[in-house]
């Protein structure tokens, strides 16, 4: 059977870290320019902050659509690959790519038709309407770009190669970065477009990667199968019975989001502005937990298509013990620089003193989420989606938000911030209960 990325016989931990690296890499050249993208709309002011924070948790959402495709995909043609089924990893790539720009472009055209309603139930005052509009507008109507490019790395990570998606999201994110101070400037001969130009930007990145993926897929790898009708069906009920529950997973996390959102728009714009620019500092914080999950699905899942359990249960607790000793040691490492990063986002007091609370008390937390994370990821590569939407679901809506909305109650804004650090350490200790149980009841079989 071909293992040319070890998957299957290589030293667990190397492998993982072979495969690791990369995808940090290229989840880091993104949000770095995303947090370049924050920093040049927070120079338009509080207002467009706000704004662009009241987007993230609906842009997120739409994109979970694509995560879950990309989690469908990621297990099933990973384990194909595994029993050495390259055509049937071929035709199911393909008709993985047809369904989520589908169902991408049903949302987007929703989406387009309930911005403002939307927007204001999020707790959107009328002074940030326009601004928003302004760029989900643009936003909608390019998203459908960025299908091919999550879901086919997707596909490209499940035979173990992640290198290749991550220089396509580098290759994205540096356009991206390059374009957004153009265009929301309009230096030289670009026209000055505020928070627009920041969305027209991205749609041109996504583009570039959509080419780039799409050679990779049909040259290189021959994962794009012409579709087959008589499997178009079954395949697509394949993809979903994992997709739906993991993209429903991905979507508790901007839910989550959102409902935090309108717990912190009764404390102010400032309040808002800061958690929008946290929520840009987190991702980077947790980007190796991010890379590690990611890569774990198609680890797993080509070790339960060799019919290699063991392997599998091995890799999820060096991926647990790696995620909660790392993590604690970039708190300690970022404690010092938590106030200059505040500063670094915003020019009001008020906002700078709300994300210098959020810096020295989430992130404590975030090794035990990556607990939670590692577990979800290993149960969809063992086809087990309900489960690990369950366990996001608990710790999102069971612990995290209770203790955040006990602590808003309590003290305000910062009793928010340590609520959220409380519910994911209950979380994560739950977790990796779960976990043990169930590498016992594997021994037993």
């Amino acid at each position: 059977m071909q293992d040319k990325h070890g998957l299957l016989t290589a030293p667990i931990a190397k492998t993982l870290q072979t495969m690791t690296v990369p995808m940090v890499a290229g989840l880091l050249a993104i949000l770095t320019f995303n947090l370049v993208d924050t920093f040049f709309i927070s120079l338009l002011g509080t207002q467009a902050l706000a704004a662009i924070s009241f987007t993230f948790p609906v842009t997120f959402g739409v994109s979970c659509i694509t995560l879950g495709i990309g989690m469908g995909l990621s297990a099933n043609v990973g384990r194909f690959l595994g029993q050495g089924d390259s055509q049937s990893a071929a035709r199911f790539s393909c008709h993985g790519l047809i369904l989520a720009i589908l169902l991408v472009t049903l949302a987007s055209t929703i989406g387009l038709l309930t911005v403002n309603p939307l927007f204001q139930l999020l707790g959107a005052t009328d002074d940030l309407l326009p601004l928003i509009n302004q760029y989900m507008l643009i936003w909608y109507m390019t998203i459908p770009l960025l299908v091919i490019p999550m879901a086919g790395n997707s596909v490209i990570r499940a035979t173990g190669d992640t290198k290749t998606p991550a220089k396509i999201m580098m290759t994205s994110g540096f356009i991206n970065g390059v374009l957004d101070p153009l265009l929301i400037f309009g230096y030289g001969p670009f026209p000055e477009l505020g928070i627009q130009g920041a969305a027209i930007a991205s749609a041109v990145s996504w583009l570039g990667a959509l080419i780039a993926a799409l050679y990779v897929l049909i040259k290189r790898e021959r994962l794009l199968a012409p579709p087959q009708l008589s499997h178009l069906w079954l395949d697509w009920m394949q993809i979903l019975k994992i997709g739906t529950p993991a993209a429903f997973s991905s979507a508790m996390n901007p839910l989550s989001g959102a409902l935090l959102m309108m717990l912190l728009a009764g404390f102010g714009t400032e309040a808002v502005a800061a958690y929008g620019a946290a929520q840009r500092v987190e991702s980077i914080m947790i980007i190796v937990l991010m890379s590690l999950g990611s890569v774990l699905t198609p680890f797993i899942a080509q070790n339960i298509g060799a019919n290699n359990p063991q392997r599998s249960f091995q890799a999820l607790f060096i991926s647990i013990r790696f995620a909660l000793v790392f993590q604690l040691g970039l708190f300690i490492l970022m404690v010092p620089l938590s106030m200059p990063i505040a500063s670094a986002f915003s020019q009001e007091a008020k906002v700078q003193d709300l994300l210098w609370h959020f810096l020295i008390v989430v992130p404590i937390s975030y090794g035990f989420q990556g607990t939670v994370m590692m577990l979800v990821s290993a149960l969809n590569a063992m086809h087990l989606p309900v489960k690990a939407f369950a366990w996001n679901f608990s710790r999102l809506f069971i612990f995290t938000l209770p203790c955040a909305w006990v602590g808003s109650q309590i003290y305000g804004v910062e009793g928010l911030f340590i609520g959220m650090a409380i519910g994911n350490i209950l979380g994560g200790i739950m977790a990796y209960g779960y976990a043990l149980r169930m590498r016992r009841r594997e021994k037993q079989v």
